[in-house]
């Protein structure tokens, strides 16, 4: 049977993905860390990690020991959080991953969250929404922030709309069609777009909403990073489709247009996905009444 402390030395592998890096991290000698992942091999009898120059990740075997570790390792930090909770304090780590489009959300939210709970470290994660689900199946997220209705939610998962995402057309004083009021998709559609990758959610559903009106414009830039998107945007060289939340939060004061897409108006709900587990995390416990804070 696996020990706690080898169950956390699997999990800081798969963190780190470098054997120095994870025993580093772990408080070992890269040797020590070596014997021990090869001691937990012999135990079960099976190759769980895939070696040549350099760490190649887990076998088929290690992904599911993965798995089991880092629920238990949830449980066990669960238990742990309870106990401090009945001492008056919070602490450990929560793990949050978010799309690119609610990172200004995300941010928000910690930041209340820590006003209640100053020690509770908070790590937010850029991540597309499939990679949300999956981070969640194999509990290396403890919560999600994610479109509703999302493919990749499976029925251990509890997701809860938070609320409702619609988009805005930011450029600059010389490509927008207007100093302020609305925009139609039309007219961004006639506009250099710097979009993100189709593979994105977010890029998605805006592909959708031209489809809609019978549009298929062609940006000039697309990116899985909305840092890229908002230096063209500043640059004055490229316009972009932005959630509402981040206009607001990023924009705000810069010398550049906002107008609010319109005909038709589109809007997506963005949801906080968790494990359905009893008892609850009391971090998510937690969370969750941050979250009722902001609405």
């Amino acid at each position: 049977m696996l020990e706690i402390k080898d169950m956390k030395l699997l999990a800081a592998l798969a963190r780190h993905r470098h054997f120095a890096r994870a025993a580093a991290a772990s408080g070992i000698s890269q040797p020590a860390f070596s014997a021990r992942i090869r001691k937990i091999e012999a135990s079960f009898g099976l190759p769980l990690v895939r070696r040549g120059n350099k760490f190649q990740g887990f076998s088929r075997e290690g992904e599911v020991l993965l798995k089991w570790c880092r629920k238990i390792l949830a449980d066990v930090e669960g238990m742990r959080q309870e106990m401090e909770m009945s001492k008056g304090a919070l602490g450990g780590k929560l793990v949050i991953g978010a799309v690119p489009t609610a990172l200004p959300y995300a941010a928000l939210l910690s930041g209340r969250l820590r006003e209640v709970h100053p020690d509770l470290a908070i790590e937010i994660r850029s991540l597309t929404s499939s990679k949300i689900g999956l981070g969640l199946d194999d509990y290396s997220l403890d919560a999600g922030l994610t479109y509703v209705g999302a493919e990749n939610i499976g029925d251990k998962l509890l997701l809860e709309p938070i609320y409702e995402e619609t988009y805005v057309l930011v450029a600059s004083k010389a490509l927008a069609p207007r100093a302020a009021g609305h925009a139609t998709w039309a007219e961004a559609a006639a506009l250099p777009l710097c979009l993100l990758t189709r593979d994105m959610r977010n890029r998605q559903l805006i592909d959708a909403a031209f489809e809609a009106v019978g549009l298929n414009p062609s940006p000039v830039m697309e990116t899985d990073d909305f840092t890229a998107a908002l230096a063209q945007v500043a640059s004055g060289t490229a316009a972009m489709i932005a959630p509402r939340w981040l206009s607001d939060n990023v924009f705000a004061g810069r010398d550049s247009i906002r107008l609010e897409l319109t005909d038709p108006v589109v809007a997506h709900s963005i949801g906080l996905v968790t494990h359905l587990q009893d008892p609850v995390l009391p971090a998510i416990a937690a969370l969750r009444d941050a979250i009722r804070s902001l609405s």
